[in-house]
């Protein structure tokens, strides 16, 4: 298929068929950035609640650099894969301090501010100066796999190597935002894990679909040993409000609160002996139902124990705060534990 005619069927379907009535689909660079580090590992329908609430606290990037790190998790809490929110406080910083508040223009620029990678710094020069850069997601990726008929891996080194030069070459000289945003919808929505093929523009020229491969490409990632981890973790509440403590800046869920933790899969009784010591009064313990949750390289099991104690409660260990129960939804905490306190307190 000629460059042309790919990028041509791919504008007309986006004019037709694709999304275009995303609250972020305008050219200011802030609001493009900030929507691409959001969607990094995470979908659209997801995004978009956050995105607004988070564009209503910082409506500019000298309102991000001017926020505390405690207040920007606030707002980033629940989206996971924190260090993309660390990421863009600094820098937010660096285009207020260092730039006087002037994004940069060019992909290379933007490549070298904290967290921006090739293709969402593409996506921001596209779509916000016209600048002629392609993206390669994951969805683009397979898009162009399947369409190409390229049996492997995607994360394969040599294969990505290929695909930035075959996805740069199939730029068109027109309509340049349309056809990234078409490239990001039919992936999205049409050339999916599950592949739609009896709605995609592509299905007659399509190479896997040829081949009746459409299910097959891309070949399965190399799979990496997933380790286990199990903590316990300790809810310490009244009716008024529970024990919240910030994590240290090394680890997981590193500057958001989350309950007071153990290593290992205590017992009662060790739950106990770890609480001597914490200068609270226990009424009741009760073992709640443990669960999982899953990170990049391990499988957390997470053994949460609720503490009755009583109302004269005060907090004397360390980045320990004894929180209200309606301040819980305004504190930036882990997804699975904002789950588990909102089950529990219902």
């Amino acid at each position: 298929m000629l460059p042309e005619e790919f990028s041509n069927t791919l504008i007309k379907w986006q004019k037709e068929s694709g999304r275009n009535n995303l609250p972020w689909q305008v050219t200011d660079p802030y609001k493009r950035w900030v929507s691409e580090i959001m969607l990094q590992q995470t979908q659209v329908a997801t995004v978009i609640e956050y995105y607004e609430r988070f564009m209503r606290r910082f409506p500019t990037v000298q309102s991000l650099a001017q926020a505390s790190e405690d207040e920007l998790m606030q707002y980033w809490s629940g989206l996971g894969y924190y260090s993309r929110a660390r990421n863009m406080l600094r820098s937010a910083k660096i285009i207020v301090q260092d730039n006087q508040g002037v994004f940069p223009q060019k992909r290379l620029d933007w490549e070298k501010l904290p967290g921006v990678g090739r293709s969402t710094a593409a996506a921001v020069v596209a779509f916000s100066f016209g600048e002629k850069e392609t993206i390669l997601d994951g969805n683009v990726k397979r898009v162009l796999m399947r369409i190409y008929g390229i049996e492997a891996p995607s994360d394969d080194k040599e294969v990505t190597k290929h695909l930035w030069e075959l996805a740069e070459s199939l730029l068109p000289d027109h309509d340049l935002p349309r056809y990234i945003q078409g490239l990001m919808d039919l992936g999205a929505t049409v050339c999916a894990r599950k592949p739609k093929c009896d709605v995609c523009p592509f299905a007659n020229c399509c190479e896997a679909k040829r081949q009746e491969k459409q299910n097959e490409i891309p070949l399965p990632k190399k799979r990496l040993s997933r380790s286990q981890k199990e903590w316990t973790f300790l809810l310490l509440w009244n009716d008024d409000g529970c024990l919240l403590q910030k994590r240290s800046e090394q680890g997981v869920w590193r500057g958001l609160y989350s309950l007071p933790s153990v290593d290992g899969d205590l017992s009662e009784e060790e739950v106990m002996e770890t609480l001597k010591g914490w200068n609270v009064k226990i009424r009741n313990v009760q073992r709640l139902e443990s669960f999982p949750h899953d990170f990049s390289h391990f499988r957390l099991i997470l053994h949460p124990f609720a503490i009755h104690v009583s109302d004269d409660v005060t907090a004397t260990k360390a980045n320990t705060r004894w929180v209200r129960l309606k301040e819980l939804p305004d504190i930036g905490m882990p997804a699975p534990i904002r789950s588990l306190l909102e089950r529990f307190f219902a």
